[in-house]
């Protein structure tokens, strides 16, 4: 006998609707699936067949073949045990097949017929409802990430056995509600806060100006100098996540299995902060199915680099085309994947391996050979999608020992979200939000500059022999620090000049 149920698997960070055909016939005793499954999904005719035995429910020695399509794209979610179990159910005569037309099944069996949690539960939940479905099924630990969505009504049975009454209308399940967590976490409050920065002015001018208009940065210091600490308070300054960009964060922390128990929204933007001996899969994704990586960990928020040079070169020359495109595309046997990757990079380093070099207090043991050895690493191309290049000192005694508190991230964080109003009001038709988006088309339309700018800007194009990109690059900055400047309808001398010394504020051999 034939019987279709309806399950879910991801693609990239979103839901594919799988069919899922079971047929049940007389023949030698077997039990087979097609249509391109992963080993976690082959295997799961071993969970199902033994979740039914120990449910109580008989299932007749037949012989058992389970497609699942679209045959082309390979499955991997242990999710898809509910789908196959039901169908075998429903082709064997024992849940009423009309009765599972209306929903889709997303869970994984324990042998005792348990509901277990998957990943993805989110960018399936969604695709099921755009698809025109109004139930699904998922287990209980699912809840909340499911309920995320509306226009779908979630059920949350224990186990097979009470799926099964439900379906033959036996038993009653009413949909579920939000679960709530036990000390759930409360990101209202950031625990860093530019207040504990003394000194290093023009370092938290220069990250206010990236956090407002979503550049890239590069800060090289000498150890000690606040690099690090600088980097992990950005955060406290970038304005909160949109709903929409809180959904596209939280699908894909979902498909990475990243949400946690709580499995509610995520509301705070990422910090990625990778150890520099990731390998280039784990940074920017990959696998036989590719799953994402740091780079897309982080869409929306911030993937800081420390001892930028310690970084494999290919790690950081794979990060060219995301930071460029702001997504990287991942090609395999199995087919292409897009991952989302808009982020602001921040990177730290130290001028030389030794760390002193340029420190006027402290002497350099580092030859010039090595000192080029050791910046290598960074090619023109990289530095050159990289915005803001400023130097980080080391903090004179005079700011640690002040008293005085230093400005608070929350006022900063006034200012940043302010430039950002400003900004997606003015980018809204193009469908973006930040000025570091900007193609060169948009900046001709939208970056006025005066005539004392103009002429700055070409001073220093001819004199510093400076490439098309980082002509580009200047004028989006200085488009930011006009917007951060009470949102000044043209780009002025003065907002060039911090522009183009938030750019060229070191000096590099490979410069």
């Amino acid at each position: 006998m034939y019987a279709r149920t309806f399950g879910a698997s991801t693609q990239g960070v979103d839901g594919l609707i799988i069919t899922v055909e079971v047929d049940s016939a007389s023949g030698m005793p077997s039990f087979d699936i097609v249509g391109l499954p992963a080993a976690s999904v082959r295997e799961s005719k071993e969970r199902v067949r033994t979740a039914i035995k120990n449910s109580g429910l008989r299932m007749r020695p037949e012989k058992v073949t389970v497609n699942l399509a679209p045959a082309e794209i390979k499955k991997e979610s242990a999710g898809l045990d509910l789908p196959i179990a039901v169908g075998l159910l429903a082709s064997q005569g024992r849940v009423d097949f009309e009765s599972c037309a209306d929903f889709v099944f997303i869970a994984e069996l324990s042998l005792e017929g348990k509901l277990c949690h998957v990943n993805g539960i989110l960018p399936m939940t969604i695709t099921a409802r755009d698809a025109g479905y109004k139930k699904i099924v998922v287990a209980k630990e699912n809840i909340n990430e499911a309920l995320l969505v509306d226009g779908i009504e979630v059920f949350a049975p224990y186990d097979l056995i009470e799926l099964v009454r439900f379906l033959n209308d036996e038993e009653k399940i009413l949909p579920a509600k939000f679960q709530p967590v036990e000390d759930e976490e409360n990101f209202s409050e950031f625990m860093d806060d530019f207040a504990d920065v003394h000194g290093q002015f023009m370092a938290k001018r220069a990250l206010e100006v990236a956090a407002a208009g979503g550049h890239n940065v590069l800060m090289v210091g000498v150890p000690g100098s606040g690099k690090t600490m600088l980097a992990k308070r950005v955060s406290s300054i970038l304005p909160e996540l949109t709903h929409e960009e809180a959904l596209e964060v939280t699908k894909i922390y979902s498909v990475a299995g990243r949400l946690g128990q709580n499995g509610g929204l995520i509301t705070q933007r990422p910090f990625q902060n990778p150890h520099h001996d990731t390998s280039p899969a784990a940074i920017i994704g990959g696998g036989a199915i590719p799953k994402p990586g740091q780079i897309t960990l982080a869409h929306h928020g911030i993937l800081f680099l420390d001892e930028l040079p310690e970084f494999n070169k290919s790690v950081l020359e794979s990060l060219r085309e995301p930071l460029e495109e702001g997504k990287i595309t991942i090609s395999r046997v199995n087919g292409t994947l897009t991952f989302p990757s808009s982020v602001i990079l921040i990177c730290a380093m130290n001028p030389c391996p030794c760390g002193w070099s340029g420190d006027k207090d402290h002497a350099c043991h580092c030859s010039t050979l090595e000192i080029k050895r050791y910046t290598r690493k960074l090619s023109g191309p990289l530095l050159d999608r990289i915005d803001i290049h400023i130097r980080v000192p080391r903090v004179k005694y005079e700011d640690l020992s002040s008293k005085r508190k230093a400005e608070p991230s929350s006022e900063v964080r006034k200012r940043v979200s302010a430039a950002r109003k400003i900004q997606t009001e003015r980018l809204g038709k193009f469908h973006i939000f930040c000025n570091a988006q900007m193609n060169h088309a948009m900046l001709q339309e939208l970056c006025t500059l005066t005539p004392e700018a103009e002429k700055l800007l070409k001073d220093v194009f001819e004199s510093k022999k400076l490439s098309a990109r980082s002509f580009d690059r200047i004028k989006k900055v200085a488009r930011t620090i006009a917007d951060l400047d009470e949102g000044a309808e043209k780009i002025s001398a003065k907002h060039i000049g911090e522009a183009i010394k938030l750019r060229n504020d070191l000096e590099f051999d490979m410069y």
